[in-house]
């Protein structure tokens, strides 16, 4: 597994950003990205248990990471999350998204937030579009992806 970078502000990865929840990426061996993190009290929806938008965020990033990895210049254009299971604040859980269809102008793309049992507690399926202008000075372009 190799630690890829994140970028400033970023609102899940970001160590610029103050508010960011604090992942940090990396890439496996087979292209998947993964992550292990917890949740804190500031994602917090219902009592004890994570706020559904931290986790799609979670996802969105993820499956957006996979397909930056990968060279292509991405941005959603379609999220669909499916809640599993409640996500405990405070419980070490992982992440790991990837690639599934490339198209001309898409990347079909899916990702799983795991409890520390191994249970899937949330999945997400995402359509990523091209958006080259928004990321002229992206930290991805370059990255050894090995």
């Amino acid at each position: 597994m190799k630690k890829i970078p994140e970028h400033g502000a970023c609102f899940v990865c970001g160590t610029a950003n103050p508010c960011a929840i604090g992942l940090t990426w990396y890439i496996e061996e087979n292209g998947d990205i993964f992550a292990e993190f917890s949740f804190s009290s500031a994602h917090q929806g219902p009592p004890d248990h994570v706020h559904g938008g931290a986790s799609a965020a979670v996802l969105d990033e993820a499956m957006g990471a996979a397909v930056w990895i990968a060279g292509l210049p991405v941005v959603a254009a379609r999220l669909e999350v499916d809640y599993k299971r409640p996500l405990p604040l405070g419980q070490l859980v992982s992440i790991r998204a990837r690639i599934g269809e490339k198209h001309t102008r898409k990347v079909l793309t899916s990702a799983e937030i795991y409890l520390s049992n191994g249970e899937v507690a949330v999945r997400g399926k995402g359509i990523y579009v091209a958006a080259p202008h928004l990321f002229e000075n992206s930290r991805f372009e370059n990255v050894d992806k090995r």
